[in-house]
This record gives C-alpha cells, structure tokens and sequence, in this order.
C-alpha cells in the first residue's frame, strides 16, 4: 500500500503506472483473498453474508470505476483493523491461559523418610509433598505439617498472604511466602482449582450473552439490508441521472458507510475483558449472561454459615444425658461424614480433646436438618429440632432446648444428638461474621443494591444477632429454613425483579440454581454449589462480590456507550454518503477506526482494579 502511494503521488507516470498497478494488485491479492475466503466459508458452511463480503465487493467496486486506490485503502485499512481486533481479544485469552503458566511442573514427593521430585501429574490423592520458601503450591490440599503464610493472589485476588497451620486448604499455583509446608493431596490435577477455573472460564468464553447474541443475529440480517441497500442506492443515483460508474462510486461509499462491524463488534470486547479481568480478581463468570444479569440485580440474598460467617464454628458447651466424651464421640463419628461447617467444628472439637469417633455406617444427610446413621447399637441422629420432631423425640429437644442458661433462646446453633426417640443431649456453638462482610455489605449498599437479605437454617435468635452486627434488619432475615423454603423464598424474590443468591453449601444448591444469579462463596465451597452457581468466588471476600457487581455494572455501561457511538457514527456516515459527496477514504476510515475504538473502549475493562480492590 506504501508503495502504490508513493507511485501515485510522488511518481505519477513512473514506468507509465505499471509499478503502482503492480502494488494496487497486490494489496488486492494480500488483503481481498483472505477477506474473500472468509466470506465463502461462512456463506457456504453457515449459510451467512459475512461482513466481510461487504469490505471484498466495495473494494472491487471501487476499481471498477477507476478508483482502485481508495479499494486498496479499504483493503488495508479493513485488514489492519481486524488484525487489532484479533490481537486485541487475543488479550482476553491469553490473560486465562497465563493461569497455565502458574502451574508447576514438579513436586517434591515425601516417600518414607526423604523425598523424591516427581511429575506433579502422577500425584494422587493421599500423597504428601513438601514446600520449600518461595515454592509454587502443585496441587489442592491440607496443610498437616509446618505452618507459614501463602500468597493466594493468583487465585482468590486477595493482595494479603494468608497464614497457614496444619488443616488448613491450600490451593494449587499459589505460593508458600516462607516456612516448610508439608500438603497432603486433596484431589488430582484434573480437578484442582486452576483446571476448574480454565474450564469455567472457557465455557464462559464459550457462552455467548444475550446481548452478544442479539448483535451477532443483527449484524447476520444488517449485513443483507446493507448489500440490499447498497443496490437499491446504486439504482437510485442511476435513476437521478449520475453516470454508472459515479453511482456506483457512491454505492460503494454507502456500503462501507453502512457496514455494521463497530457494532457487532461492540459486545463481545467488553465481555470477554470483563471475563478475563474478573478471572484474575477471583470471580468466575459461567458466561457474559452471568455477567450481564448481575449488572441488573437489586436484590441480594445471602446463606448465613460459611457466606456471611467465617463457617469456623466452635462448640462452647454440651448438655448430655450420658458421658461427656462418649457423647462427643458419637457425634465425632456421625458428623465425620458432613462436609457443613458445624461437622468440622465436631471434629476438631474431639480432636482437640483427644477423643476417638465412634464408628457409624450408612451415615446419609438430610438436607436442612442434620446426619443419619447407624453405631454399634442401632440408628444415631445428630441435627435440629425439625430433625429430632422427625425421629419422634420433640418433647425431649424441647426440655432439653430449656436448660438453665437459656440454651435454645442464645444466640448460639444447636445440635442435638438421639437414637430413636430418645435424646442424648444438645451441644452449642457459635459462629462469627466474616472480617470483610460489613465492609462487603457496606460497598454493596453503596453500588446500588436496595435490598439485602439472609436466608438460614439456624435459629432466628442465631440469625439476629449476627444480622444485628451487620445492618440487616430484623425484617429482612428469614430462619429456621429448609432448602425447600429458600427455593421458595428465592423464587418469590424473583418474581418482584432481579435476584442474586450467595451461598456455598449442598443444601443452597437448589436455591442457587433458582436465582437469577448463583454465586457460590469459597473456593473451598460445596462442588454441588460450584456447579449450580452462575458465578464462582474464589474468595472467601463479600467484598470481592461487591466489585464483581460493581464490574458488571461498568461493563453494562462500556456496552452501551460502545453500541451509541458505533451507530451515531454509522448514521452520520451513511446519511453524508447519501446526501452529500462523501469520499470513499472518509468513509473507510471512519468505519474502520470507529471498529477499533469501540475494541480499545471494552479493552478498558482489562485494567479494572478489581484484583487489587481491598474489602
């Protein structure tokens, strides 16, 4: 292209034009064949005009009228432009795929009393490897030796080191600050956090929003009015007496001025940056919908334990009928088969006493109400008073729920331990708000949203008082739920407009999938909550929520201004084209450089502090 203007302006008549032909031919070849192929594929294949059938046929009608030079500059400029529009995006992509580059190679292995450097794909669960200061976490796991803090910003975005101790997760491509670790492996590399967030985030990737959808199926049937259009036009100026190769001339213009590429264009740059900016902050997208809906929420209902709380519960004091430590015991055992908060507070409980759990068999949950099973005597029971009522035993938890201090009406969780009818006693626990979720709450509020909610299964005097310390009114906590009710509850909330649930647990995941957007809290949450959810945090952060909606919301505006400027621009191109003596170079160039500012304007969402927001 350098070389043809250059011959037509500088050199008019070198070597009796043939240099600039040659040149003009081969901006042709270099930027019309690829163009033109891509149209064929897509017409034959998918049975769609592509836009760039629109670019290939401009061009070769302005050659026909004698002005190969501008077909040349659209060539180019069009070629050059798509060439930024691939690179551009190409960021997004690459922003996921560097998460592979975080994963080590390989790992120290403990075998007998030394240790032994293996690939990190042939670990299994069980294994234990050692980590050395300054190494690269390989796998998902616990923490049984040694204690130090841990840099988690590659997957949760929190910029502060966490500290670890024996029985605490550690997630794979995070990094031991300093201290010797030893990790047992929790799971093997196909299902660690680094391959669940890649997979998440290409099914995102993958999952085209509504929006996204809308401008493809515009731009499909635009590109048909456009071709239309631009033969209607030629007609036209023929009919009002302008020579063919003038009509066709203006035809041409009026066809690049028309073309919709800024527009279709428009959305999926700033999706798939916020995609890619909200992945590296610790928020997972399962696709630009997600990420488009939580724009619109107003409403956010929240799971007590484990999303608003720390979900560390910590018994404080037992009521039994029997031996302290024969009922500690039983319990241990019942609840060494629940993965919810309460049942690991149990056992670390007899773990810190140095109490062996007893060992029971055919152990199920009953979602909302507690653990079933079977001891050496007979069928065991741990969980609520729903639960016990359920197993016949209502007049002893209510007796029992009445001791001195007024167990049932603190503000502490019950857990009451039977077989059959009869009640073996109650143990009380308490749990915190999270460090972050006032804060959390607090910029939620701040950013928009006007009502915020708790749903729980624990008691309501439990609920009010943790609802207490974080500004949720009375009004607005319901407890005593079973994941029936939040479903219910859920569901309401959605006929009155947009909502959002946030929980981490197996019995939200109905809940979850009844929102109008999941959010499944902890990296460490229930996989059944992962896979209902619509969006994933890696962080145990309700600030981090907060900024996943403030950047949803942000996206929705970049979206908008793209969509506004792209068709102001198109309109005023096209009406010049129409009514006015428009040069085609104008025309390419403002349809071209309004397609790769629209690019740069979503690609702004790349930079978006949310990694670094602090809650």
């Amino acid at each position: 292209m350098a070389l043809a203007a250059a011959c037509h302006w500088f050199l008019p008549g070198f070597e009796e034009g043939w240099a600039e032909a040659a040149a003009l031919l081969l901006v042709f070849l270099a930027g019309g064949v690829p163009a033109a192929l891509r149209a064929g594929e897509a017409l034959v294949k998918e049975r769609t005009l592509d836009i760039d059938l629109l670019m290939v046929i401009a061009a070769l009608a302005a050659a026909a009228v004698g002005a190969a030079l501008e077909g040349a500059v659209l060539l180019t400029l069009f070629s050059l432009s798509t060439t930024l529009e691939h690179r551009a995006m190409g960021r997004t992509r690459r922003a996921i795929e560097a998460l592979m580059e975080l994963r080590p190679d390989r790992a120290f292995k403990r075998v007998g009393d030394g240790v032994e450097e293996v690939p990190v794909e042939s670990l299994c669960p069980g294994d234990v490897v050692m980590l050395r200061p300054g190494a690269r976490v390989p796998v998902d796991g616990r923490v049984v030796e040694g204690e130090g803090s841990v840099d988690e910003s590659t997957i949760t975005g929190e910029s502060v080191p966490v500290h670890k101790a024996p029985g605490a997760q550690v997630f794979e491509a995070t990094v031991n600050l300093h201290g010797v670790l030893a990790v047992e492996v929790a799971r093997p590399l196909t299902e660690s956090t680094v391959a669940r967030m890649i997979a998440l985030v290409t099914e995102a990737q993958a999952e085209r929003a509504p929006s996204e959808r809308f401008s493809e199926w515009f731009g499909q049937r635009y590109t048909v009015a456009v071709l239309v259009g631009a033969i209607l036009a030629f007609g036209g100026f023929f009919a009002l007496g302008h020579d063919w190769q003038v009509s066709l001339y203006k035809a041409a213009t009026l066809l690049v001025a028309a073309s919709p590429c800024a527009i279709v264009i428009s959305v999926p740059a700033a999706i798939l940056s916020a995609l890619a900016a909200a992945a590296r902050g610790g928020v997972l997208f399962k696709g630009g919908a997600a990420l488009e809906t939580l724009a619109k929420v107003e409403t956010f209902a929240f799971d007590k334990t484990g999303t608003l709380t720390t979900g560390q519960q910590e018994l404080v004091e037992i009521h039994a009928t029997c031996d302290e430590a024969d009922f500690l015991a039983r319990l241990a055992g019942l609840e060494a088969h629940s993965e919810h908060p309460i049942a690991a507070a149990i056992r670390r409980a007899a773990e810190a006493r140095g109490i062996a759990p007893v060992a029971v068999r055919e152990a199920r949950a009953v979602p909302g109400e507690g653990m079933v099973g079977v001891d050496e005597t007979g069928v065991i029971w741990a969980g609520n008073l729903r639960l016990a009522t359920r197993m016949g035993a209502k007049a002893e938890a209510d007796a029992a729920s009445q001791v001195p201090e007024g167990l049932h009406a603190a503000p502490r969780t019950l857990v009451l331990l039977g077989r059959g009818a009869q009640l073996l006693g109650v143990a009380g626990f308490e749990d915190r708000p999270r460090a972050s979720t006032p804060h959390g709450l607090g910029a939620l509020r701040a950013g928009g949203v006007g009502e915020i909610l708790m749903l729980t299964g624990d008691r309501r005097a439990v609920a009010e008082q943790v609802g207490a310390e974080l500004r949720i009114a009375p009004a607005a906590i319901h407890a005593d739920l079973r994941p029936e009710d939040k479903l219910r509850l859920v569901g309401e909330l959605a006929g009155k407009g947009r909502v959002a649930f946030v929980g981490d647990g197996v019995n939200d995941a109905a809940a979850l999938a009844r929102a109008d957007v999941g959010i499944a809290m902890g990296a460490a949450g229930s996989e059944v909550a992962l896979q209902a959810a619509d969006v994933a945090l890696l962080s145990e952060d309700i600030g981090r929520l907060a900024e996943a909606h403030r950047l949803a919301r942000r996206t929705a505006t970049i979206i908008r201004q793209n969509l506004i400027f792209a068709m102001t621009a198109m309109l005023v191109l096209v009406i010049s084209g129409l009514f006015f003596a428009l040069p085609l170079p104008i025309a390419v160039i403002g349809h071209e450089g309004g397609t790769v500012l629209v690019v740069l304007n979503g690609l702004r969402l790349l930079a978006d502090p949310i990694r670094k927001a602090r809650a």
